[in-house]
C-alpha cells in the first residue's frame, strides 16, 4: 500500500494507492483544509485513524523547495520533515517532492484523454521536457532522459527575474517594482498576475470599470472575476488583461522551453490552464512561445500540450513511492 499526498496552502489532497498489473489504483483520497491543521503530521494521523492500514512506501508533493528533506511551506506556516514523518508512520524512508516535480513524474501515467494539444510539434522521445503551472504562483521543472526514463527535477524557476517584452509590461514592471522591489515571473503569470495586468490596464486609462464589476471584484476572487469576464466578453477591459496574461503565460513557457531544450515537450499544468482553455487554444499564447527570433523554428517543432487531470500531482507522488521501493520499473 502506498501513501501519497499533493500539499497546497489551500487544500491537501491524502490517498492511498495499490499496484495492480503494472498500474497505479487509487483505493481512498480525502481531501484536507489545509490551513484547519498545524502542519502534515495532524492530517495524516486523521486519515491513517479511519484508514486503519499500514504503508509500504509514502511520498508527499509540496508547494516550495525541498531541501535536505525538509520543506518551509511559503502559502502556509507549517515545517514538514521527511524524518518526522518517517517515525509517524514507521517506514525507513519518506520522499519530499517539490510539486512541480510530483506533477512531472505523474505525466508519465496519463492517458490521451489528460491532455489538450496546443501544438503538435515534432518531438524527440528522449528529449528533455518541461512542466510550467501557474495558479497562486508560478511553478516550474523539467524532465531529463536518465538512459530508463524521463527524470523529473525540480526548480524555482517562476521567482526568476521578469523581464518586459513591451511598453505595456515595462509600465508593469515598474508598478510592481513600487509594491514588492524584486519582480519575478511569478508576480505576472499566476492568478495575482493577471490582477496586477488588469490594475495597470485599468489605472492607465487603457479602459473602464463599470460599477458591477467593481462590485463583484470587491465581493470575490479578483483573479476569477477577470478570467470569467473575458472569457464571456462581459468586460473589454478583462478581455485585454487576459489577452496579455496568456500573452506572458506563453512567453515563460518558451522561455523555459529553450533553458531547458525541451524538445521532448512542454506540459502546461496548474489549475488555471484548464479554466482559460479556449483562450490558450487561440493564437496568442503559441505565437508568444514560438517567437524567439532565430530559434522560432525550433519552437514550432515542441509539443505543447495542457494537462487536464487535476490528480496528476498526487499520481506523481504515489509513482515516486512505487519506484522507490520497486513495486513499479522504469
Amino acid at each position: 500500500m502506498i501513501l501519497a499526498g499533493d500539499i497546497g496552502g489551500t487544500s491537501t489532497r491524502v490517498a492511498l494507492f495499490e499496484v495492480e498489473g503494472g498500474r497505479l489504483v487509487s483505493r481512498v483520497q480525502t481531501n484536507f483544509a489545509s490551513a484547519k491543521y498545524p502542519g502534515l503530521e495532524a492530517i495524516l494521523s486523521e486519515f491513517l485513524g479511519a484508514n486503519r492500514i499500514q504503508v509500504e512506501a509514502a511520498c508527499f508533493g509540496i508547494a516550495g523547495p525541498v531541501r535536505q528533506g525538509r520543506v518551509e511551506t511559503p502559502n502556509l506556516t507549517w515545517v514538514v520533515d521527511a524524518r518526522q514523518l518517517s517515525h509517524q508512520l514507521g517506514l525507513e524512508t519518506v520522499t519530499l517532492l517539490n510539486d512541480l516535480e510530483s506533477t512531472a513524474y505523474g505525466i508519465a501515467v496519463l492517458g490521451v484523454a489528460d491532455f489538450a494539444v496546443l501544438q503538435d510539434g515534432a518531438p524527440i522521445e528522449q528529449g528533455s521536457r518541461a512542466v510550467i503551472a501557474a495558479g497562486t504562483g508560478l511553478g516550474e521543472a523539467a524532465l531529463h532522459w536518465d538512459g530508463k526514463l524521463h527524470r523529473p527535477f525540480a526548480s524555482e524557476g517562476g521567482h526568476a527575474d521578469f523581464a518586459p517584452r513591451d511598453e505595456l509590461e515595462a509600465e508593469l514592471l515598474l508598478h510592481l517594482r513600487k509594491r514588492f522591489g524584486h519582480v519575478s515571473y511569478e508576480r505576472v503569470v499566476s492568478g495575482p498576475g493577471l490582477l496586477n495586468f488588469y490594475q495597470v490596464l485599468r489605472d492607465s486609462g487603457r479602459g473602464s470599470e463599470p460599477e458591477w464589476l467593481s462590485e463583484r471584484l470587491r465581493r470575490e476572487d479578483p483573479s476569477a472575476v477577470i478570467a470569467t469576464a473575458a472569457q464571456e466578453k462581459s468586460s473589454d477591459l478583462c478581455v485585454l488583461a487576459l489577452e496579455r496574461f496568456v500573452s506572458s503565460y506563453g512567453a515563460e513557457a518558451g522561455n523555459l522551453a529553450l533553458k531547458v531544450l525541451a524538445t521532448g515537450g512542454v506540459y502546461v499544468g496548474g489549475g488555471i490552464a484548464p479554466k482559460i482553455l479556449p483562450k490558450l487554444k487561440e493564437p496568442v499564447f503559441l505565437e508568444s512561445f514560438v517567437d524567439k527570433g532565430r530559434y522560432r523554428r525550433l519552437m514550432e517543432n515542441i509539443p505543447v500540450k495542457v494537462i487536464l487531470n487535476d490528480r496528476t500531482a498526487l499520481l506523481g507522488a504515489a509513482r515516486h513511492a512505487a519506484l522507490s521501493v520497486g513495486l513499479l520499473r522504469a
